[in-house]
């Protein structure tokens, strides 16, 4: 069951953390365990110690839905748990000692020999919730609140939450279908635009490479901005043109994420550019800056391509800084208690 994208919560319902993880359905049967993407895809070749843990349940035939997550001090690490998906055996195992997930249950779609699907979600939740009075460590049950103030703090908490899911209790599961609401605040970002690619057919911008400034002074890569109207793009042509420059003393002029992205390619750019990769990007010079929507921020990236909202004539490219997204996060373990 999917959920429906909405910027304010309803004025009532069950309200949930929105966790930023793998969403996965966990099927147990007997001595047999069976983890599922969205998608349909295996999981369970991945967490080879969530199997064992679905194993050491007291319930032998039980279908979850729910999230895989990576547990850190700040938070929940999305790029650690893109990690995990490593085709080497030898090194799935290592980082399942290293890096262990939890799964963070938030339905019951099976117990025993009953489906449970044609049931409203309110009940659900209460076998749900006795289900797991007795369970193995790393095996969670999503918090749940009828407090709208409470989900609200959800809203902004950080640290792996990614906004607030609301569920009417008399919803049955509807698979595929986008019957519950999640709610995610759009956020913004002062970038400095340090270049442009162009399209291969025609010369117009295809994207625009985004940076921030850190502690150092160095101008970092952050991510692109992308998806822009035909009419835009010529009048964004009109305006980087004038400010394209050699890469001889441009801030970037030996590569930029040249250490590599915990991300890796961002759909539109490289995982990294060295310049003996050759110029497939036009540098500016760094005086200009945008304001950007996006949805994740991964450390010092942005997960998906941010959309462009305007230009800011009025701000200093310097004070663009990684400072715009740190606030006082509450750590998603809170969300849990």
């Amino acid at each position: 069951m999917l959920a429906r994208l909405a910027r304010e919560l309803p004025a009532d319902g069950f309200y949930e953390p929105k966790w930023d993880g793998f969403r996965c359905v966990a099927f147990r049967d007997g001595g047999e365990v069976d983890l599922r993407s969205r998608n349909g895809r295996p999981l369970g070749r991945y967490f080879p110690e969530l199997v064992e843990t679905f194993l050491g349940m007291p319930e032998k035939q039980v279908v979850l839905d729910g999230e895989l997550v990576l547990p850190t001090r700040e938070g929940f690490d999305f790029g650690a748990l893109l990690a995990r998906l490593h085709p080497a055996r030898s090194r799935v195992e290592r980082l399942s000692r290293e890096t262990p997930a939890w799964f963070i249950a938030f339905d019951l779609l099976a117990l025993g020999e009953d489906a449970l699907v044609g049931l409203p979600f309110a009940e659900r939740r209460g076998r749900l919730e006795r289900l797991f009075g007795d369970v193995p460590a790393r095996l969670l049950l999503t918090r749940l609140t009828q407090d709208r103030t409470r989900a609200e703090q959800w809203l902004t908490a950080g640290g792996g939450i990614d906004g607030v899911v609301a569920k009417d209790p008399a919803l049955t599961y509807r698979p595929g279908q986008r019957a519950m609401v999640k709610i995610k605040q759009e956020r913004t970002a002062d970038c400095v635009v340090a270049g442009f690619r162009l399209f291969e057919a025609r010369p117009l911008p295809s994207s625009l490479l985004l940076a921030l400034y850190d502690g150092g002074g160095e101008l970092r890569h952050v991510g692109l901005a992308s998806s822009f109207a035909e009419a835009e793009r010529r009048r964004l042509l009109d305006e980087l043109a004038p400010r394209a420059v050699g890469l001889a003393g441009h801030p970037w002029e030996q590569g930029f994420l040249v250490e590599g992205s915990a991300m890796g390619r961002m759909k539109g750019a490289a995982a990294k550019w060295t310049p003996d990769m050759g110029l497939d990007w036009i540098p500016i010079s760094p005086e200009l800056v945008c304001e950007v929507a996006y949805d994740h921020i991964d450390r010092d990236r942005f997960r998906h391509p941010a959309r462009f909202r305007r230009f800011r004539p009025d701000r200093d490219p310097r004070s663009c800084t990684f400072e715009q997204f740190d606030s006082a996060v509450t750590p998603a373990t809170l969300a849990l208690a």
